[in-house]
């Protein structure tokens, strides 16, 4: 969802921040294009050669559920996984989706 610059004005005004929408758009104007060569540049596939797994359990409506993330050496987060069981079938169904893209 791409937000207007109206949008982000009255986001910034409920956190007490003040500024127009014009202001809102020369920020845009000045980094929008360096934030999304960024963003193209990470969604091509470049990621860190180093990566590791990261689990949590979730609770949800009270009953537990584990989150299994895979997170490259630069933070960003490759994939995850929310699962009610906890056992090595679920990291390695995490593994094989990871290996495929």
């Amino acid at each position: 969802m791409i937000a207007r610059r109206r949008d982000v004005e009255d986001l910034l005004a409920k956190l007490g921040i003040d500024l127009s929408f014009q202001t809102v758009a020369e920020w845009a104007r000045k980094f929008g294009l360096k934030f999304a060569h960024q963003l193209r540049r990470r969604s091509c596939g470049n990621f860190a050669d180093k990566w590791h797994l990261d689990e949590m359990v979730v609770s949800i409506k009270g009953k537990k559920y584990w989150l299994w993330r895979a997170v490259d050496a630069n933070g960003y987060v490759l994939d995850a996984l929310l699962q009610s069981r906890r056992n090595k079938r679920a990291a390695l169904r995490l593994m094989r989706k990871l290996l495929k893209s």
